[in-house]
């Protein structure tokens, strides 16, 4: 079973080059296949490996709420910091 994933921008500093934006969302969803909203590349690079593990329904025993993590864009001068959210139906 997989799980739909929503990223939403939590946190930015500095000057975002794609034009992330705190409250910005993105909705990765498995079920229909298909990405909606605008996500910079570099971030989905960096951001992929939570996106599956959590997709696939790992669990990380460090975090708070096994269905929420973040992650940091690699731009450490502009960061933008992403709340990841595992949805459940």
């Amino acid at each position: 079973m997989t799980y739909d994933i929503r990223l939403k921008v939590i946190k930015q500093e500095g000057t975002c080059a794609a034009g992330h934006k705190v409250g910005d969302e993105i909705l990765i969803s498995y079920k229909d296949n298909k990405i909606e909203g605008m996500l910079c590349l570099h971030s989905l690079n960096s951001i992929l490996p939570k996106v599956f593990a959590l997709a696939y329904g790992a669990e990380f025993p460090w975090l708070e709420d096994p269905d929420v993590s973040t992650h940091a864009c690699p731009d450490a001068w502009n960061p933008v910091v992403y709340e990841i959210r595992r949805i459940k139906r």
